[in-house]
Protein backbone atom coordinates (compact mmCIF):
# COMPACT_ATOMS: atom_id res chain seq x y z
CA UNK A 1 0.00 0.00 0.00
CA UNK A 2 1.21 3.61 -0.79
CA UNK A 3 1.49 6.10 1.38
CA UNK A 4 -0.33 9.25 1.22
CA UNK A 5 1.07 12.23 -0.25
CA UNK A 6 1.95 15.26 2.56
CA UNK A 7 1.99 19.15 1.61
CA UNK A 8 4.11 22.08 3.19
CA UNK A 9 1.39 24.42 2.52
CA UNK A 10 1.21 27.98 4.17
CA UNK A 11 4.10 29.30 6.17
CA UNK A 12 5.59 32.43 8.12
CA UNK A 13 8.62 33.96 9.51
CA UNK A 14 9.95 36.65 12.34
CA UNK A 15 13.19 37.67 11.53
CA UNK A 16 15.43 40.89 11.63
CA UNK A 17 14.93 41.05 8.28
CA UNK A 18 11.25 41.02 8.44
CA UNK A 19 8.05 40.08 10.07
CA UNK A 20 6.95 37.90 7.02
CA UNK A 21 8.02 35.94 4.05
CA UNK A 22 7.60 38.33 1.39
CA UNK A 23 9.97 40.78 3.27
CA UNK A 24 12.82 38.44 4.40
CA UNK A 25 12.77 36.64 0.29
CA UNK A 26 13.38 40.54 -0.91
CA UNK A 27 15.87 41.15 1.90
CA UNK A 28 17.73 37.88 1.41
CA UNK A 29 17.54 38.47 -2.69
CA UNK A 30 18.97 41.83 -2.19
CA UNK A 31 21.73 40.32 -0.55
CA UNK A 32 21.12 42.34 3.41
CA UNK A 33 21.66 40.72 6.75
CA UNK A 34 20.15 40.60 9.44
CA UNK A 35 23.50 40.71 11.45
CA UNK A 36 24.68 43.36 13.19
CA UNK A 37 27.32 44.54 16.20
CA UNK A 38 25.78 43.60 19.25
CA UNK A 39 26.52 45.89 22.54
CA UNK A 40 24.66 44.28 25.43
CA UNK A 41 26.33 43.60 28.78
CA UNK A 42 23.50 41.49 29.58
CA UNK A 43 23.94 39.01 26.87
CA UNK A 44 27.79 39.19 27.17
CA UNK A 45 30.06 41.65 28.52
CA UNK A 46 32.10 42.37 25.27
CA UNK A 47 30.46 43.25 21.77
CA UNK A 48 29.97 40.89 19.26
CA UNK A 49 28.03 39.91 15.97
CA UNK A 50 24.82 38.38 16.26
CA UNK A 51 20.92 38.38 14.14
CA UNK A 52 18.84 40.43 17.04
CA UNK A 53 14.96 40.90 16.22
CA UNK A 54 14.66 44.63 17.38
CA UNK A 55 12.52 44.26 20.70
CA UNK A 56 10.61 47.73 20.35
CA UNK A 57 9.29 46.54 16.77
CA UNK A 58 8.70 42.93 17.72
CA UNK A 59 6.63 44.41 20.81
CA UNK A 60 4.88 46.75 18.52
CA UNK A 61 3.79 44.07 16.39
CA UNK A 62 2.51 42.16 18.64
CA UNK A 63 0.10 44.80 20.43
CA UNK A 64 -1.84 44.71 17.38
CA UNK A 65 -2.81 40.77 17.70
CA UNK A 66 -3.08 40.38 21.63
CA UNK A 67 -2.56 42.59 24.85
CA UNK A 68 -1.49 39.77 26.92
CA UNK A 69 1.37 39.21 28.57
CA UNK A 70 4.12 36.75 26.97
CA UNK A 71 7.69 36.24 26.98
CA UNK A 72 9.69 37.66 24.14
CA UNK A 73 10.08 34.54 22.83
CA UNK A 74 6.25 33.62 22.91
CA UNK A 75 5.61 36.89 20.83
CA UNK A 76 7.77 35.76 18.17
CA UNK A 77 6.21 32.04 17.92
CA UNK A 78 2.67 33.53 17.80
CA UNK A 79 3.13 36.64 15.33
CA UNK A 80 4.74 33.79 13.39
CA UNK A 81 2.27 31.42 13.79
CA UNK A 82 -1.25 33.27 13.52
CA UNK A 83 -1.39 34.22 9.81
CA UNK A 84 -0.20 30.71 9.47
CA UNK A 85 -3.47 29.06 11.02
CA UNK A 86 -5.59 32.51 9.90
CA UNK A 87 -4.94 31.84 6.04
CA UNK A 88 -5.50 28.40 6.18
CA UNK A 89 -9.12 28.14 7.33
CA UNK A 90 -8.17 24.81 8.90
CA UNK A 91 -10.39 23.92 11.98
CA UNK A 92 -8.26 23.25 14.91
CA UNK A 93 -10.14 20.25 16.18
CA UNK A 94 -8.96 16.71 17.21
CA UNK A 95 -7.80 15.99 13.46
CA UNK A 96 -5.53 19.19 14.11
CA UNK A 97 -2.57 19.33 15.89
CA UNK A 98 0.14 21.66 17.05
CA UNK A 99 4.08 21.18 17.22
CA UNK A 100 6.65 23.26 19.18
CA UNK A 101 9.93 22.80 18.05
CA UNK A 102 13.00 24.52 19.89
CA UNK A 103 16.69 23.83 21.58
CA UNK A 104 15.90 26.20 24.63
CA UNK A 105 12.61 27.45 24.58
CA UNK A 106 11.81 30.26 27.65
CA UNK A 107 15.21 29.97 28.96
CA UNK A 108 15.60 33.60 29.76
CA UNK A 109 12.75 32.51 32.74
CA UNK A 110 15.99 30.96 34.68
CA UNK A 111 17.15 34.21 35.55
CA UNK A 112 14.33 35.23 37.69
CA UNK A 113 14.11 34.17 41.30
CA UNK A 114 10.80 33.97 41.70
CA UNK A 115 9.21 30.20 40.74
CA UNK A 116 9.26 29.22 37.51
CA UNK A 117 6.49 30.08 35.61
CA UNK A 118 4.84 26.87 33.20
CA UNK A 119 5.96 28.15 30.37
CA UNK A 120 9.98 27.75 31.43
CA UNK A 121 8.65 24.09 30.43
CA UNK A 122 9.24 23.25 27.10
CA UNK A 123 5.69 21.55 27.37
CA UNK A 124 4.52 24.39 29.10
CA UNK A 125 6.02 26.99 26.67
CA UNK A 126 3.92 24.72 23.60
CA UNK A 127 0.41 24.51 25.90
CA UNK A 128 0.67 28.42 26.02
CA UNK A 129 0.97 28.55 22.41
CA UNK A 130 -1.77 26.04 21.70
CA UNK A 131 -3.91 27.39 24.04
CA UNK A 132 -3.68 31.04 22.60
CA UNK A 133 -4.76 30.12 19.49
CA UNK A 134 -7.75 27.39 20.86
CA UNK A 135 -6.24 23.83 20.22
CA UNK A 136 -8.23 20.83 20.85
CA UNK A 137 -5.28 18.49 21.15
CA UNK A 138 -2.48 18.35 23.42
CA UNK A 139 0.66 20.14 21.74
CA UNK A 140 3.56 17.88 20.62
CA UNK A 141 7.25 19.07 21.42
CA UNK A 142 9.84 18.15 18.99
CA UNK A 143 13.08 19.40 20.71
CA UNK A 144 16.72 17.95 19.39
CA UNK A 145 19.31 20.53 19.34
CA UNK A 146 19.65 22.61 15.92
CA UNK A 147 17.88 19.96 14.11
CA UNK A 148 14.44 20.90 15.95
CA UNK A 149 12.36 21.92 13.97
CA UNK A 150 13.44 20.69 10.24
CA UNK A 151 12.71 17.00 12.56
CA UNK A 152 9.40 18.57 13.42
CA UNK A 153 8.89 18.65 9.69
CA UNK A 154 9.30 14.72 9.61
CA UNK A 155 7.58 14.14 11.96
CA UNK A 156 4.59 15.72 10.84
CA UNK A 157 4.60 14.02 7.56
CA UNK A 158 4.59 10.98 9.56
CA UNK A 159 1.66 12.33 11.45
CA UNK A 160 -0.56 12.60 8.83
CA UNK A 161 0.71 9.76 6.87
CA UNK A 162 0.11 7.65 9.64
CA UNK A 163 -3.95 8.88 9.86
CA UNK A 164 -3.96 10.49 13.30
CA UNK A 165 -3.69 13.68 11.69
CA UNK A 166 -5.23 15.59 8.78
CA UNK A 167 -2.93 19.18 9.75
CA UNK A 168 -0.16 19.89 11.52
CA UNK A 169 0.81 23.03 12.45
CA UNK A 170 4.65 23.68 12.92
CA UNK A 171 5.92 26.87 15.24
CA UNK A 172 10.20 26.54 15.47
CA UNK A 173 11.73 29.64 17.64
CA UNK A 174 14.61 30.11 19.97
CA UNK A 175 16.39 33.64 20.70
CA UNK A 176 19.33 35.04 21.55
CA UNK A 177 20.25 34.77 25.17
CA UNK A 178 22.89 35.07 27.78
CA UNK A 179 22.80 31.11 28.49
CA UNK A 180 23.39 30.45 24.88
CA UNK A 181 25.56 33.32 23.85
CA UNK A 182 28.13 32.58 26.96
CA UNK A 183 27.94 28.69 26.05
CA UNK A 184 29.01 29.38 22.25
CA UNK A 185 31.39 32.23 23.86
CA UNK A 186 32.66 29.22 25.95
CA UNK A 187 33.62 26.55 23.03
CA UNK A 188 35.55 29.85 21.93
CA UNK A 189 33.29 29.33 18.45
CA UNK A 190 32.12 32.59 17.94
CA UNK A 191 32.93 35.27 15.48
CA UNK A 192 34.89 38.05 15.72
CA UNK A 193 32.96 38.98 12.16
CA UNK A 194 29.83 38.27 10.63
CA UNK A 195 30.04 33.98 9.69
CA UNK A 196 31.37 32.99 6.47
CA UNK A 197 29.90 28.80 5.95
CA UNK A 198 32.08 27.15 4.04
CA UNK A 199 34.78 29.75 3.13
CA UNK A 200 38.64 29.42 3.67
CA UNK A 201 38.28 32.91 6.04
CA UNK A 202 35.33 31.94 8.55
CA UNK A 203 36.19 32.29 11.86
CA UNK A 204 33.66 30.69 13.68
CA UNK A 205 29.68 30.97 14.28
CA UNK A 206 27.34 34.16 14.44
CA UNK A 207 24.28 33.93 16.86
CA UNK A 208 20.52 34.59 15.61
CA UNK A 209 17.20 34.37 16.47
CA UNK A 210 13.58 33.94 14.68
CA UNK A 211 10.99 31.96 14.98
CA UNK A 212 9.14 29.89 11.75
CA UNK A 213 5.70 28.15 11.36
CA UNK A 214 4.67 26.22 8.85
CA UNK A 215 1.51 23.63 7.97
CA UNK A 216 1.66 20.47 6.68
CA UNK A 217 -1.06 18.33 5.64
CA UNK A 218 -2.94 16.23 4.08
CA UNK A 219 -4.85 18.58 1.14
CA UNK A 220 -2.88 19.31 -1.33
CA UNK A 221 -4.87 23.44 -1.76
CA UNK A 222 -2.43 25.98 -1.60
CA UNK A 223 0.61 23.62 -1.91
CA UNK A 224 4.20 24.77 -2.25
CA UNK A 225 5.68 20.97 -2.21
CA UNK A 226 5.16 17.75 -1.48
CA UNK A 227 7.42 16.23 1.65
CA UNK A 228 8.61 13.32 -0.58
CA UNK A 229 10.86 11.89 1.85
CA UNK A 230 12.97 12.49 5.34
CA UNK A 231 15.57 10.79 7.79
CA UNK A 232 16.90 11.86 10.93
CA UNK A 233 19.87 9.30 12.10
CA UNK A 234 22.23 9.93 14.51
CA UNK A 235 26.12 9.15 14.94
CA UNK A 236 26.52 9.47 18.82
CA UNK A 237 30.09 11.01 17.85
CA UNK A 238 30.32 13.54 20.26
CA UNK A 239 28.58 15.91 22.39
CA UNK A 240 29.16 19.27 20.05
CA UNK A 241 31.27 17.80 17.21
CA UNK A 242 30.02 16.23 13.98
CA UNK A 243 31.17 12.93 12.68
CA UNK A 244 34.66 13.44 10.98
CA UNK A 245 33.26 11.39 7.95
CA UNK A 246 29.61 13.18 8.27
CA UNK A 247 28.10 9.24 8.93
CA UNK A 248 25.33 10.63 10.49
CA UNK A 249 24.20 12.99 7.84
CA UNK A 250 25.39 10.75 4.93
CA UNK A 251 22.95 7.94 6.21
CA UNK A 252 20.25 10.90 6.62
CA UNK A 253 20.34 11.59 3.29
CA UNK A 254 20.98 8.12 1.49
CA UNK A 255 17.71 7.56 3.31
CA UNK A 256 15.34 10.30 2.53
CA UNK A 257 16.62 10.12 -1.01
CA UNK A 258 15.62 6.29 -1.35
CA UNK A 259 12.33 7.09 0.41
CA UNK A 260 11.42 9.76 -2.05
CA UNK A 261 12.29 7.20 -4.58
CA UNK A 262 14.88 9.84 -6.37
CA UNK A 263 18.63 9.35 -6.99
CA UNK A 264 21.18 12.28 -5.89
CA UNK A 265 21.08 13.47 -9.54
CA UNK A 266 17.73 14.60 -9.64
CA UNK A 267 18.46 16.79 -6.19
CA UNK A 268 18.21 20.65 -7.97
CA UNK A 269 19.19 22.56 -4.79
CA UNK A 270 21.02 21.71 -1.28
CA UNK A 271 19.63 24.25 1.72
CA UNK A 272 22.15 23.07 3.58
CA UNK A 273 23.57 23.65 8.13
CA UNK A 274 26.46 25.34 7.39
CA UNK A 275 27.38 26.70 10.49
CA UNK A 276 30.49 28.49 9.35
CA UNK A 277 32.48 26.18 11.74
CA UNK A 278 35.35 23.99 10.74
CA UNK A 279 34.10 20.71 12.05
CA UNK A 280 30.62 21.32 10.42
CA UNK A 281 31.59 22.65 7.48
CA UNK A 282 33.82 20.06 6.65
CA UNK A 283 31.35 17.35 7.74
CA UNK A 284 28.79 18.63 4.87
CA UNK A 285 31.30 18.47 2.28
CA UNK A 286 32.19 15.08 3.13
CA UNK A 287 28.76 13.84 3.12
CA UNK A 288 27.90 15.53 -0.04
CA UNK A 289 30.23 14.02 -1.89
CA UNK A 290 29.47 10.48 -0.60
CA UNK A 291 26.89 10.73 -2.09
CA UNK A 292 27.92 12.63 -5.74
CA UNK A 293 26.21 15.75 -4.83
CA UNK A 294 29.17 17.72 -5.16
CA UNK A 295 28.21 19.67 -8.19
CA UNK A 296 24.72 20.49 -7.07
CA UNK A 297 23.71 24.05 -5.73
CA UNK A 298 24.35 24.71 -2.26
CA UNK A 299 23.56 27.31 0.15
CA UNK A 300 23.75 28.22 3.86
CA UNK A 301 21.60 31.27 5.18
CA UNK A 302 23.51 31.69 8.24
CA UNK A 303 25.39 34.85 6.48
CA UNK A 304 21.70 36.37 6.59
CA UNK A 305 20.23 35.38 9.73
CA UNK A 306 23.08 33.67 12.03
CA UNK A 307 22.77 30.37 13.74
CA UNK A 308 19.04 30.54 14.85
CA UNK A 309 18.96 27.32 17.04
CA UNK A 310 16.31 25.14 16.82
CA UNK A 311 14.87 27.87 14.23
CA UNK A 312 17.09 27.46 11.78
CA UNK A 313 15.84 24.08 9.74
CA UNK A 314 12.38 25.10 9.37
CA UNK A 315 13.39 28.85 8.85
CA UNK A 316 15.91 27.72 5.86
CA UNK A 317 13.08 25.45 4.88
CA UNK A 318 10.53 28.86 4.68
CA UNK A 319 12.71 30.54 2.38
CA UNK A 320 14.21 27.31 0.08
CA UNK A 321 10.54 26.52 -0.62
CA UNK A 322 10.45 30.26 -1.86
CA UNK A 323 13.46 29.75 -4.33
CA UNK A 324 11.83 26.57 -5.72
CA UNK A 325 8.97 28.63 -6.39
CA UNK A 326 10.50 31.44 -7.99
CA UNK A 327 13.36 29.00 -9.95
CA UNK A 328 16.16 30.52 -8.15
CA UNK A 329 18.90 29.99 -5.90
CA UNK A 330 20.36 32.75 -3.55
CA UNK A 331 23.74 33.67 -2.96
CA UNK A 332 25.37 32.00 0.32
CA UNK A 333 26.52 35.60 2.19
CA UNK A 334 29.81 35.67 3.34
CA UNK A 335 31.74 32.64 0.65
CA UNK A 336 34.18 33.92 -0.83
CA UNK A 337 36.50 31.05 -1.22
CA UNK A 338 36.67 27.04 -0.85
CA UNK A 339 37.11 26.55 3.04
CA UNK A 340 36.32 22.48 2.70
CA UNK A 341 38.70 19.86 1.55
CA UNK A 342 36.07 18.26 -0.48
CA UNK A 343 34.43 20.21 -3.42
CA UNK A 344 31.44 21.04 -3.27
CA UNK A 345 28.74 24.05 -5.62
CA UNK A 346 28.66 26.73 -2.88
CA UNK A 347 26.31 29.48 -4.61
CA UNK A 348 28.37 32.74 -4.74
CA UNK A 349 25.62 34.96 -6.10
CA UNK A 350 22.19 34.68 -7.13
CA UNK A 351 21.43 32.57 -9.99
CA UNK A 352 18.33 31.36 -11.72
CA UNK A 353 17.49 27.40 -11.44
CA UNK A 354 14.64 25.47 -12.02
CA UNK A 355 14.37 23.35 -8.72
CA UNK A 356 12.09 20.03 -8.93
CA UNK A 357 13.75 18.64 -5.75
CA UNK A 358 15.19 20.29 -2.95
CA UNK A 359 17.14 18.89 0.11
CA UNK A 360 17.18 20.23 3.31
CA UNK A 361 19.79 18.99 5.63
CA UNK A 362 20.32 19.92 9.38
CA UNK A 363 22.93 18.57 12.20
CA UNK A 364 23.41 19.80 15.86
CA UNK A 365 24.90 18.86 19.26
CA UNK A 366 24.94 15.20 20.30
CA UNK A 367 24.91 13.91 16.55
CA UNK A 368 21.62 14.76 15.33
CA UNK A 369 21.03 14.84 11.66
CA UNK A 370 18.17 15.52 9.60
CA UNK A 371 17.53 15.28 5.60
CA UNK A 372 14.06 16.22 4.23
CA UNK A 373 13.80 15.85 0.58
CA UNK A 374 10.68 18.07 -0.78
CA UNK A 375 9.26 18.13 -4.58
CA UNK A 376 8.03 21.09 -6.60
CA UNK A 377 4.11 20.52 -7.00
CA UNK A 378 3.53 20.73 -10.81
Amino acid sequence: MSLKNVYITHTNCITPLGFDVAGNVQAVAGGVTGISHQQDSNLLPEAFYASVIDTAALNTAFAKLSQAEHTRLEKMMLLALQPVIAASGVALNNRTVLILSTTKGNITALKSNEPLPDGAYLQGLAKNVANFFGFATEPIVVSNACVSSIMAVSVAKRLVQSGLYDNVFIIGGDEVSEFVVSGFNSFKAMSPVPCKPYSANREGVTLGEAAAAALVTINNQNAKAVIVGDSSINDANHISGPSRTGEGLYRSIGSALQEAGVTASQIDYISAHGTATPFNDEMEAIAFNRHNLENVPVNSFKGYYGHTLGASGLLETVIGLESMAQGKVFASLGYDEPGVSQPINVVSKNKDREINYMLKTASGFGGCNTAVVFQKIK
